[in-house]
């Protein structure tokens, strides 16, 4: 069976026949059509992955198939062919979305290469798409096991504050799932299809911690042998979950409340400031209000952090859950080894 389809467009039957010819393989069921409203047909009945298309046709020409693909599958991968005399029109079609061009006369090579490359990105999109699905369902509202009441007032909050675009402080004891909860309200988010991004703050030296979190500029310090993005800028559009935030150096609360602010970042060694459009999640084991009466933690960032509160309450405190739990995790044991109990 074929792994791919692909449409090859062309008022000219025989270049057509060239075409489909030059690119058949056995992972390939390559289709033809001879107008324009033929391919826009085909596309739409058939749903091929990549579309070689020719520019210039009598009734709809090629950008036409291309906006009216991009109509159907947004996905679908368009190369257009073209006379060198129309190349910039060509370029145009990239901006509408189009994969690639190819000019004639070309080599058949030359085309199959291309088709191969842009039948590539076609997979990667799918395993991303793929990848985004699963981690959606792995990290979804469903696999936080619990219905007690406080479990349920839990995933109410979830939901409510996945919907809001603000900053939240998880508190909670060690091991009661501060970071599960965290990648629910992201990917519950309209940040979801964008980068969750962890870091656990109680483990990294002050120096590391904020070259991780800001990056830094080749020559910032000794080592720094090439500019390295932080941690900020791989979260950008998404969510960045601080974990274990109280243990965090003045120097490093400074540095936070400034991006909370400002929603700007300056990598280490650097004078420019670069903007984030970062969420951030907080959590703590501690008793952070303390440590602010303290002088421990500054007032004005734990202010910032806790626009939204959510405490994550321990087993001992919901009972009824553990048979749930047991049974979940008796549930994975038994599918990782075979062994049913």
């Amino acid at each position: 069976m074929a792994l791919y389809k692909i449409l090859v467009v062309d008022n000219d039957k025989s270049m057509a026949e060239v075409i489909a010819s030059s690119i058949e393989s056995e992972d390939y069921e390559v289709m033809k059509a001879h107008s324009g409203a033929e391919a826009v047909a085909l596309i739409a009945r058939a749903r091929p992955d990549l579309v070689v298309t020719d520019l210039k046709m009598s009734d709809i020409d090629g950008i036409g198939v291309l906006k009216e693909a991009k109509k159907i599958d947004p996905d679908v991968v368009v190369v257009i062919v073209t006379a060198f005399a129309s190349i910039q029109t060509a370029i145009n079609a990239m901006k509408e979305g189009a994969y690639d061009y190819v000019i004639k006369p070309f080599k058949l090579d030359e085309l199959r290469i291309v088709v191969s490359r842009g039948l590539d990105l076609r997979m990667i999109k799918a395993e991303n798409v793929s990848l985004k699905k699963e981690l959606e369902r792995q990290y979804g509202l469903e696999n936080i096991i619990g219905k007690s009441r406080e479990m349920e007032r839990l995933f109410e909050t979830i939901r409510k504050v996945s919907e809001v675009d603000t900053t939240v402080m998880i508190t909670g004891e060690s091991g009661t799932g501060k970071e599960l909860v965290a990648r629910a309200i992201h990917y519950n988010s309209p940040r979801r299809g964008s980068q969750f991004v962890a870091v656990n703050c109680g483990a990294l030296p002050e120096g590391i911690l904020e070259s991780e979190l800001f990056g830094h500029v080749k020559g910032a310090y000794t080592g720094a042998v090439s500019t390295k993005a932080g941690l900020f800028q791989e979260a950008d559009h998404g969510t960045l979950f601080l974990d274990e935030i109280g243990i965090t150096t003045p120097a490093i609360q400074v540095s936070l409340l400034r991006v909370l602010q400002d929603r700007e970042i300056r990598m280490v060694g650097d004078t420019k400031s670069v903007r984030v459009d970062v969420r951030i999640i907080a959590a703590t084991n501690e008793d952070l209000e303390a440590k602010v009466k303290a002088g421990a933690f500054r007032e004005d960032l734990y202010y910032r952090l806790t626009v939204i509160p959510i405490e994550i309450p321990p087993l001992r405190r919901r009972r009824d859950d553990i048979p749930l739990l047991i049974r979940h995790i008796v549930g994975k044991l038994a599918v990782r080894t075979g062994m049913v109990k």
